[in-house]
């Protein structure tokens, strides 16, 4: 089984934390910063799983979910969404529209790690 992660994330900081961590882990890491082409990057990656941002240019993590979701071969793919915005009506939306794991920043890298790592063994399950 690969351990291939997308990462889709406009802030440097954040992407590089998080590359740097799941590298060190034993993941591959594409990052990429534009929700507009996230969809294709995506697909073309074909990852075991994808961490996405909530707000980015282009187009919102949201919107990048429900394509993914209506995609043959993409119901299942794992998400898991990152965002600033921590309110119920965020993770309501998120989960609705097929978000896997939501984390709100800032987050420990433990807690990133950890999130991967069972997104990932679920998945296996599936």
């Amino acid at each position: 089984m690969g351990r291939h992660v997308v990462l889709i994330e406009d802030e440097p900081n954040i992407t590089e934390a998080i590359r740097f961590l799941l590298t060190r882990d034993g993941w591959s890491v594409d990052a990429h910063t534009d929700g507009a082409t996230a969809v294709e990057v995506i697909r073309d990656a074909n990852p075991d799983l994808v961490i996405l941002d909530l707000m980015l240019p282009g187009k919102s993590g949201l919107e990048i979910v429900r394509e993914l979701r209506a995609e043959g071969g993409m119901q299942a793919l794992p998400v898991l969404m990152l965002t600033a915005r921590g309110q119920m009506r965020d993770r309501e939306m998120a989960e609705k529209a097929g978000v896997t794991r939501f984390m709100t920043k800032p987050f420990s890298n433990a807690e990133v790690l950890t999130a991967v790592r069972d997104l990932h063994a679920q998945a296996g399950q599936g």
